[in-house]
């Protein structure tokens, strides 16, 4: 048993009451004692990380983590431990379970904070990262977290660098075969570039972009190295593309389509985002866009989540459909003979299509007509006398305008006619070409076929500029007399029919199939599907991330570096940041940072062929790259010969690894905030099942169960000038107000942060509480997935629950153990047993809230008793040991135990003692309660109803009346109805 902590007291306290002094005491011991006997130690089945004290892996795996925390110079508040202490919670039960619990925690250390602080000081992103590191593990450390350290690791490591261009490398070295097997059933997966040269050469497949049959290879024969290399290249996973891309002038980089916000700014540093064309990485998410989808169904994540990925790859079923642009007689030769494709989810109201919308980049735009036809109208022209005026000046006024912007600004309609006419397929009838920039060119085909009969939009854009509406779809009985508007609603087709098809009266899925058909005979369409999701743009033109392993020859074609040559670490430069731009100017160009250091970007290199000069890509992975398998190397991350040992994956994370594992395998339990929804989320997703199709992991998604844990958040206040005041220092309530040195202040309630004066930090928490305190607190503010707000006032309740805890076991006064080996009474141990019954089904659950609500019931009941059991304290220590780990060690160890109760078996209830002796049964009489009786749990109802009868309280509410009527539902409740 440890030596009793000592402390200082003041006169009036008792020498070893639990306080914050002797709290701390207790705490620090024990962190070093699981520290120095590797109580957290998570064995694997094989290789040097074995348990405490090298003890094999023993019981079912449980793997569990925390989202990747990213090290500010803030350090964490006290809304960053939530989850951090729930997970830390669920392991540190599941172990006591019997589980062998992998949780550990490393640091998501590349990104824009660093280099933006970098920028700012000229100190090198690295020594800024590691630093905020060193506070990030004491504030954890401190916080008693279950962590196998041996596991810990940065992205910025140069080993974990190393494997995450590795990963790259197996990504760009592949393809996606359409109709390749998957190793789980079904069709398409990632094969190796290797074997797709293989097929090319030996002609058992044809060469894209090149005509002729290739049997025995001769097509793919007949090009050169260069043309060979074009082919494959094009083909890759990751793979490099000239198309438009979100430009930030004010960060001086560009950024995925998910770091732009909703208004068309960057997430980090609130800039204006520009559509440019530019030559950048890319990752060919969208090959795997069903997998991504169809997957989310054998994986326990929240319905919101996967709802979000759902939408954010925007799968959508239709048709594309080709219209006849036909020329104008003199006026537009141009237009003569080509066609305006379309996609449509509703080609069932292609008989309602009465004019189309392009994009301000379609190409049928470079070439107008030189005149407007007859019968344009005025609203269409805009006021300019020929198509080419209005086209150029309607280009000029969309390109200035962000994609978000165009959507943004859809409701106001703007548009032009562009002269061209098309031709509808089913009706024959011409039918006029406008162009509005909420069309976007990145979107399905950059054309849409109007129908202002079924669509809001579209109505009101035909409103705004007179053209016809025509509705094909109505309701059981009809549009309603007078109905003005789009019907957008389910119902039957009407007025869809010509010479070759009829749709009328069939409903939407029929007329879907219907029309497809048709359309397919015909050769104008055929049924498609199509994605909101784009490739993944894997630039950025930052200092502080991982360097691209490859180099570019002199063609200006990238080269895979060897292996050997990994990890390619950044170079010195004398300036990190990106050279950045007036936000608003469009019309600048990126300029990297590592392009400052000659000497690193040209370099002489050998592959087989002699020595030639090669010019290093200067651009940098985003900080997602490192978060996309991180989970993979907390398996081992001594592991040098590995990214990850796929013995050790089968293990941990294979489906169907431990009993609550499902076929998707992956890990336990990740507790992480919804922000991440899609961004990390859907990035890591797309690595694995690549890994998973080169066979390097078994499971076929990284997060078997997701849990989206809410956020804590606080009151802040300003004063009569809007400036914020230090929350702490404000005095008052509710009913007499706020005050903050002597003045009134406003209360507003939202986010922790510093410009806001309300942050309050674990070390606040540690040095007035404790971090077993802080720990009940947090987990008894309210369910885990709900926000809830913080009030350092209320943590002293949670304080006096482990004071409660402590006096039940230790006298404050002499600080010896007061505990008997006298037998509980029945009452305690039915008191007993039933919290263990209780709270292991509220921790199975992840409610420790009410988990904790039964452990106090519990605590207070031992308190009532003159003596305290042994036998009843026990459990209870116990019960309490996943949440407040501390205190609950030192009691353990007092009681007499020499080894940690973090592998003691959770307690398990006695089922004798479950069963009630007694019901508490409502008597009512005339609907109110007037008794309450402790019966029999088998009590007949004819018992009961006597009983009831010749209750005190009943016989003197009748008051000599008869009884008309005596209502039983044995043996909860008796209603009599007097006469």
């Amino acid at each position: 048993m440890p030596d009793a902590p000592e402390r200082a007291t003041s006169s009036d306290e008792p020498r070893f009451r639990y306080t914050p002094a002797l709290a701390q005491q207790i705490e620090l011991r024990w962190q070093d004692v699981w520290e120095e006997r590797g109580t957290f130690h998570a064995a694997n089945p094989q290789g040097r990380l074995t348990g405490p004290g090298g003890s094999p892996a023993k019981g079912e795996p449980y793997f569990i983590m925390d989202m990747f925390p990213y090290p500010s110079g803030a350090g964490l508040h006290v809304g960053h431990p939530l989850g951090f202490i729930a997970t830390d919670v669920v392991g540190r039960f599941r172990r006591m379970c019997g589980d062998n619990v992998l949780h550990t925690m490393g640091f998501d250390a590349f990104g824009l904070p660093a280099e933006q602080y970098a920028v700012q000081t000229g100190e090198h992103p690295r020594l800024v990262t590691e630093r905020n590191m060193v506070t990030y593990r004491r504030q954890l450390r401190r916080a008693g977290l279950a962590h196998d350290p041996r596991r810990s690791f940065a992205t910025i490591d140069p080993e974990y660098v190393r494997w995450t261009q590795w990963i790259f490398l197996q990504i760009f070295e592949s393809w996606y075969d359409e109709d390749a097997e998957q190793p789980d059933g079904g069709r398409g997966r990632a094969r190796r570039i290797s074997e797709l040269r293989d097929e090319l050469a030996s002609g058992t497949r044809p060469v894209p972009g090149h005509e002729g049959d290739n049997a025995g290879g001769v097509v793919w024969a007949a090009l050169s190295d260069e043309q060979q290399r074009d082919v494959v290249d094009a083909q890759r996973l990751a793979y490099v593309d000239s198309s438009p891309v979100n430009w930030a002038p004010g960060l001086g980089t560009v950024l995925a389509n998910e770091e732009v916000t909703s208004e068309g700014r960057s997430e980090r540093g609130n800039f204006p985002v520009f559509t440019k064309n530019l030559r950048q990485w890319k990752m060919r998410i969208t090959a795997y866009a069903d997998r991504l989808i169809d997957d989310l169904e054998i994986i326990d994540w929240p319905e919101k989540v996967k709802s979000m990925q759902r939408n954010w790859i925007g799968r959508s079923t239709g048709a594309n459909v080709r219209f006849d642009v036909v020329g104008t007689a003199e006026y537009d030769p141009a237009g003569a003979g080509g066609s305006l494709e379309v996609f449509t989810t509703r080609p069932d109201t292609l008989f309602g299509a009465t004019f189309m919308v392009v994009a301000p980049e379609h190409p049928l735009l470079d070439e107008v007509p030189s005149a407007w036809p007859d019968g344009t109208r005025s609203a269409w022209n805009g006021g300019y006398g020929t198509p080419g005026e209005a086209v150029a000046a309607y280009r000029r006024e969309s390109a200035a305008k962000t994609a978000v912007e165009r959507q943004a600004d859809a409701g106001k309609k703007t548009g032009v006619f562009t002269g061209h006419l098309a031709v509808n397929p089913v009706t024959g009838m011409p039918v006029p070409v406008f162009t509005a920039d909420y069309v976007l060119m990145g979107y399905g085909t950059g054309a849409i076929m109007a129908v202002p009969g079924g669509d809001e939009r579209d109505f009101a854009f035909a409103e705004a500029y007179d053209l016809p509406v025509v509705h094909t779809v109505e309701p059981e009985g009809g549009l309603p007399e007078g109905h003005v508007g789009a019907y957008a609603g389910e119902g039957r087709a009407v007025r869809s029919a010509n010479d070759e098809v009829s749709l009328d009266g069939l409903g939407v899925t029929e007329a879907k199939a219907r029309i497809i058909e048709w359309l397919e005979a015909k050769g104008i369409g055929e049924g498609t599907t199509t994605y909101r999701l784009n490739d993944w743009l894997f630039s950025r033109q930052r200092y502080w991330g991982e360097p691209f392993p490859v180099v570019w020859d002199a063609a200006d074609r990238p080269v895979a570096l060897p292996d050997s040559m990994l990890p390619v670490e950044l170079p010195e430069v004398p300036d990190f940041s990106p050279r950045t731009f007036e936000p608003g100017d469009a019309d600048s160009e990126p300029e990297a940072p590592l392009g400052r250091n000659e000497d690193w970007v040209n370099v002489e290199l050998d592959f087989g062929d002699g020595v030639k000069t090669y010019r290093r890509d200067t651009n940098t992975m985003p900080n997602w790259a490192g978060s996309c398998w991180y989970y993979l190397r907390y398996l081992d991350p001594t592991d040098t010969a590995h990214a990850v040992d796929p013995e050790l994956e089968k293990y941990w994370m294979g489906p169907r690894h431990n009993s609550t594992s499902g076929p998707a395998g992956g890990v336990d339990l990740y507790i992480g905030g919804v922000e991440h929804a899609v961004l990390h989320l859907l990035y890591a997703r797309f690595w694995h099942k690549v890994l998973f199709d080169l066979g390097y992991v078994t499971s076929i998604e990284p997060f078997g169960k997701l849990f989206n844990q809410g956020y804590i958040q606080a009151y802040a206040f300003t004063d009569a000038r809007g400036v914020y005041v230090p929350a702490s220092e404000v005095e008052g309530d509710e009913q007499s107000g706020f005050t903050w040195q002597g003045q009134p202040v406003n209360r507003e309630y939202g986010k922790m942060g510093k410009s806001l004066k309300n942050v309050v930090t674990p070390d606040d928490m540690y040095e007035q509480y404790g971090a077993d305190t802080f720990r009940v607190y947090e987990m008894s503010m309210g369910p885990l997935d709900l926000s809830r707000p913080w009030n350092t006032r209320d943590v002293v309740g949670s304080q006096r629950f482990l004071q409660r805890l402590w006096r039940n076991v230790v006298s404050e006064e002499t600080g010896e153990v007061t505990v008997t080996d006298d037998e509980p009474d029945t009452a305690t141990l039915r008191a007993v047993h039933r919290t263990i019954a209780d709270v292991r089904v509220e921790m199975e659950n992840m409610r420790p809230n009410t988990a904790i609500a039964k452990l106090i019931t519990l605590n207070n009941h031992l308190t009532g008793l003159s003596a305290v059991p042994r036998s009843a304290v026990e459990p209870l220590v116990l019960m309490t040991a996943p949440i407040a780990p501390h205190i609950a060690e030192e009691l353990w160890a007092r009681l007499g135990h020499e080894d940690s109760l973090a592998h003691a078996p959770f307690p398990t209830a006695d089922a004798a003692y479950l069963v009630q002796d007694t019901v508490t049964c409502v008597v009512q009489v005339q609907g109110k309660v007037r008794a309450r009786l402790e019966v029999a749990p088998d009590i007949s109802a004819e018992d009961l109803e006597a009983v009831a009868l010749g209750e005190p309280n009943v016989v003197k509410f009748l008051d000599g009346r008869g009884v008309r009527k005596v209502i039983v539902r044995a043996p909860n409740l008796v209603n009599i109805v007097p006469a």
